[in-house]
């Protein structure tokens, strides 16, 4: 006598629904973080952000090329603005190197919601580049008090910066991830987010008054503001805050990244 399976077709309470939901997320952040460590260019591109800093603070211990204005945590926090850029073309690879590989069509045939797709990465390099920043950041910074004497310089204000810049670097990634997401191509898409990156320091002195708006949101000018360098020069940065510079630039960052997942959902993989 064969079996017959009757299935269960009683709705789900509203408490079901949002508890399956959130294990379908925590699946597909599985899944991501699954795919993140197998590919080597994610990894070695995460180790570069990470030792940038300390080693660059070794270095600037060691021969003590600081201005006398400069403080120890900015000195020790030398290498956090390349490490910042290396941050950003992470976030791109996490995107591009699926459309690269081909794997993006697997990915979207078994997860047909791209948005929660493009929600876990984006929670997954963010948090990754949080931990990242703010420990290399604070074991630079350790080898800056070490190194650099203070009664020459003083130390500089370490909490709550630390925290501001794990944020910068997760913003940074996030900007990479939508970045990549709109031109899905890993070469164009970390030029293109080195320059959004760069181009508005060097370019922002052009604009007069609203100098001030074009370079002070920028990610390195909220970095370097974080950072207490002595660079961190209103020619250079901008005249706004280093938080607020933070947050204006966390609002773009997550703008562009919900401007990807239109984009995602409306093309084909």
């Amino acid at each position: 006598m064969s079996k017959v399976l009757i299935r269960d077709e009683r709705p789900l309470a509203m408490g079901q629904v949002d508890g399956s939901r959130r294990r379908e997320f925590t699946e597909v952040l599985i899944a991501e973080w699954t795919k993140f460590r197998t590919v080597r260019s994610n990894l070695w591109t995460l180790v570069a952000a990470a030792v940038l800093m300390p080693i660059l603070s070794v270095f600037v211990g060691l021969t003590g090329s600081l201005q006398p204005d400069d403080t120890i945590l900015g000195g020790s926090l030398t290498g956090a603005t390349v490490a910042q850029m290396v941050a950003a073309a992470l976030g791109v690879l996490v995107m591009t190197s699926e459309y690269g590989g081909k794997m993006i069509h697997t990915t979207f045939t078994a997860i047909p919601s791209r948005g929660r797709v493009l929600a876990a990465k984006a929670l997954l390099i963010s948090g990754l580049l949080f931990v990242t920043a703010f420990v290399f950041s604070l074991a630079a910074f350790g080898l800056g008090t070490v190194l650099l004497s203070s009664e020459d310089y003083a130390t500089g204000e370490l909490w709550p910066a630390l925290f501001g810049i794990g944020l910068c670097f997760s913003a940074s990634g996030i900007l990479g991830l939508a970045i990549g997401t709109f031109l899905r191509n890993s070469a164009g898409a970390v030029t293109a987010v080195l320059g959004l990156l760069l181009l508005p320091t060097l370019f922002g002195p052009l604009f007069g008054d609203l100098q001030r708006w074009v370079t002070g949101g920028t990610p390195t000018a909220a970095l370097e503001r974080l950072t207490q360098t002595s660079d961190a020069t209103p020619e250079v940065v901008g005249t706004i805050g280093a938080w607020p510079s933070l947050w204006l630039m966390c609002a773009y960052c997550l703008g562009a990244l919900l401007l990807a997942a239109v984009q995602l959902k409306r093309r084909d993989a």
